[in-house]
């Protein structure tokens, strides 16, 4: 007997909407195309201490993590990072704190003396004429990048959003639409009269304290724990599956056609090589590093000279856990667009240039490479998952959370998962 519900893709997202299907009550099967579960959420060993490979933090917006952590057994794990600024690595070579009020390098006080050491007092007065433009302009702007160019200028975007950006999506302002940078922030800007006015509400309005979370071990202690609820519920896995072909009601995989409610999570398609992420994991004895002297981390203008990486974390300072579990050493983690020449020697050479301290000693590391998920398709099929949702857990979580949902309802009333559960991000 076919199961009611074929999840394809065992990621974060897979797994949150097969254990919402069952926890309403349907029986959902999980058909993931490589051997492991999680997706962009593993783990990976490094100098004896098993770290994030991918995603090492969660955005805390919405609480719909910290809600499903809780659910799970691990609210009281919740770990939150040290409150060092990070840093901005410039075109020019040279660095400064990112600006400390700002959402995705957007500036909530464009004449603050942190973004005026950041982009320039003639850049920053441009960015201060945004409180005097009407609401209109810009509001119907289809990407992030000609959002705020229109109403803060080029050197906004140039020197604060496009770094963050690049690190935080893998793309370019004007590859990011406003809904997917944030869902509210459109709506905010026609509100608040201002983009740095939109700006200073959303921060206003998410939880107290840090923006971003993790979990003490690690965030792959997540998927460890859907797995495990999951099989609890009665979901079942099938690991190495090859998924054939996907239909509203039907999948095939190695040739046998399975009937059931399918959902889609991305990442389940073939990787797409342009979205490819290399990240590599090193760890040092550098005692020029104990006083952290980036911060927590690094984001890098895409034309900084010399450099190739384009953000670096550096974990023992951003992490007390992690720290604790490397005393004396230095742990930091550097990110690339594709995969470089010989990693661990270019981020070797990259960390040391953006640390401003050069590293000789690299005790051990580690390469990890995973694809982002790619645009979805237009489907009838329900689909969860970062090309869908947006980037990261926060907007993850909720969403697959919502479509799983809707399926139960649809499917109660003899529906069928059409209409709300098609995936609008």
């Amino acid at each position: 007997m076919p199961s009611d519900a074929i999840v394809v893709g065992g990621g974060v997202a897979g797994l949150v909407a097969a254990r919402r299907l069952a926890l309403e009550g349907l029986g959902a099967t999980v058909l993931e195309r490589t051997g492991r579960l999680g997706g962009q959420v593993a783990r990976q060993r490094v100098g004896g201490v098993d770290l994030d490979a991918a995603a090492e933090s969660f955005a805390t917006r919405g609480g719909a993590v910290a809600a499903l952590l809780a659910e799970l057994g691990l609210g009281q794990d919740i770990v939150y990072p040290r409150a060092d600024p990070a840093w901005l690595h410039r075109a020019d070579g040279t660095a400064v704190p990112l600006p400390a009020t700002g959402l995705l390098g957007i500036p909530g006080d464009p004449l603050a003396s942190d973004v005026v050491r950041a982009i320039g007092r003639a850049a920053a007065e441009r960015a201060s004429l945004d409180a005097s433009l009407p609401a209109s302009e810009g509001a119907d702007a289809s990407s992030l990048g000609e959002l705020v160019r229109l109403r803060m200028g080029a050197a906004v975007v140039d020197g604060l959003v496009a770094p963050v950006v690049r690190g935080v999506h893998s793309s370019t302002p004007d590859d990011l639409a406003v809904e997917r940078a944030h869902p509210r922030l459109r709506e905010e800007l026609v509100r608040r009269g201002s983009l740095a006015a939109a700006v200073l509400a959303l921060r206003a309005a998410s939880p107290a304290g840090s923006a971003v979370a993790g979990i003490r071990g690690g965030m792959f202690r997540l998927v460890d724990a859907l797995e495990a609820d999951c099989a609890r519920l009665g979901v079942t896995f099938e690991l190495d599956a090859a998924v054939d072909d996907v239909g509203l009601d039907r999948v095939t995989v190695a040739g046998e056609v399975r009937h059931g409610i399918v959902v889609r999570a991305s990442g389940a398609a073939d990787p797409v090589d342009d979205r490819m992420v290399t990240l590599v994991t090193l760890v040092l004895d550098a005692p020029s590093l104990d006083r952290a002297p980036r911060g927590t981390g690094i984001l890098v203008s895409a034309d900084a000279p010399g450099v190739r990486a384009r953000a670096l974390t550096h974990l023992t300072a951003k992490w007390d856990w992690i720290a604790e579990a490397f005393p004396g050493r230095h742990a930091v983690r550097l990110s690339y667009d594709g995969t470089p020449d010989n990693p661990i020697e270019t981020a070797t050479r990259d960390a040391g240039i953006l640390l401003a301290a050069p590293l000789e000693h690299v005790v051990d590391a580690n390469v990890h490479r995973w694809v982002r998920g790619s645009a979805a398709h237009a489907s009838d099929v329900a689909a969860v998952g970062e090309s869908v949702s947006g980037t990261g857990l926060a907007s993850v979580v909720p969403h697959a959370e919502r479509i799983a949902r809707d399926i139960s309802a649809s499917s109660r009333i003899g529906r069928g998962p059409r209409s709300r559960a098609r995936m609008e991000g």
